[in-house]
């Protein structure tokens, strides 16, 4: 089954990400993408991250499919412009990746080439129009293709930022841009999502919750003094403080895991978005506390 026909159906839905490395050498990322396979439904491959210099998520989509996996292509607008995307894009797609997750990208100041020259010709609202131009047999001039994409789209949304507003504003216009599916920043308030979802509902696109998982306390603080529009609840916090450091680890992959639980048995949303930042190895031990193994 596709990743569209899995979003399609009534199943909830589990991906996970694939962090291309600094370098060369593949051998771990391999490795764990053999610990996905057959277990998720597909892979987000990021572009980029946190505008790090890495392998190009493009290859590193071919290498998943070449593994038995479906990737999600993640494409940001920082570092190419809008001749550079859509190359790219008919790139993936006569390379048989299908899946497209736009992005705006973080700024090169976040990142480990900090003298580089952030390009942001279009955003992500606009690249999803792009997409659907490609699915439609025009470029964004408005020029004839000869073959047209078969993406199938999707964008971010925070749905925990404050004051949330602005959020929406975007969400719905990423829709009308041709948005199919939504995978949400991290959340850890699963009352404040809910009442994201019950706006989410009114259209016909796919929610997956994002799973970040927390490593401790520690990493808790950081994320509430560092990162905008996601916040972890001091109650969260303080179950990792009491945990103490030997214990954090396991559980914040506890946390991970009674939250999907509650995502899935309440149906809040489609399903989830497992990010583990470089623990892509406790993936399944999340989604087995989870019950979905």
């Amino acid at each position: 089954m596709s990743f569209k026909d899995a979003l399609d159906s009534v199943r909830f839905v589990v991906t996970a990400e694939v962090g291309p490395p600094k370098g060369t050498d593949i051998k771990e990322m391999i490795h764990h993408m053999e610990l996905l396979k057959g277990r998720v439904d597909a892979v987000n491959v990021t572009d980029n991250q946190s505008a790090v210099m890495r392998i190009c998520s493009l290859s590193v989509c071919k290498i998943a499919l070449e593994h038995g996996l479906e990737p999600i292509l993640q494409m940001t607008c920082r570092d190419r412009n809008r001749i550079a995307l859509q190359s790219d894009l008919l790139g993936a797609n006569v390379l048989g990746i299908k899946n497209l997750l736009c992005m705006t990208g973080d700024h090169v100041s976040a990142g480990d080439h900090k003298g580089a020259k952030p390009v942001y010709d279009v955003e992500s609202v606009q690249l999803l129009r792009i997409v659907d131009g490609l699915n439609n047999g025009k470029d964004m001039a408005g020029n004839e293709l000869k073959g047209a994409t078969d993406f199938f789209q999707g964008a971010v949304v925070t749905p925990e930022a404050n004051p949330v507003e602005p959020q929406l504003i975007k969400f719905e216009k990423k829709v009308r841009a041709g948005a199919r599916f939504f995978q949400t920043q991290a959340i850890y308030d699963i009352e404040k999502f809910r009442g994201f979802m019950e706006y989410a509902r009114k259209f016909s696109v796919k929610i997956l919750a994002g799973i970040v998982v927390l490593k401790g306390a520690g990493m808790a603080n950081f994320i509430n003094n560092n990162v905008p529009g996601i916040r972890v609840p001091q109650g969260l916090i303080d179950e990792l403080k009491a945990a103490g450091k030997e214990k954090a680890l396991d559980t914040g992959l506890n946390i991970a895991a009674r939250h999907i639980r509650q995502l899935k048995e309440d149906g809040i949303s489609d399903g989830v978005h497992i990010m583990a930042i470089g623990m892509e190895d406790k993936v399944p031990v999340i989604m087995q506390r989870a019950g979905l193994l």
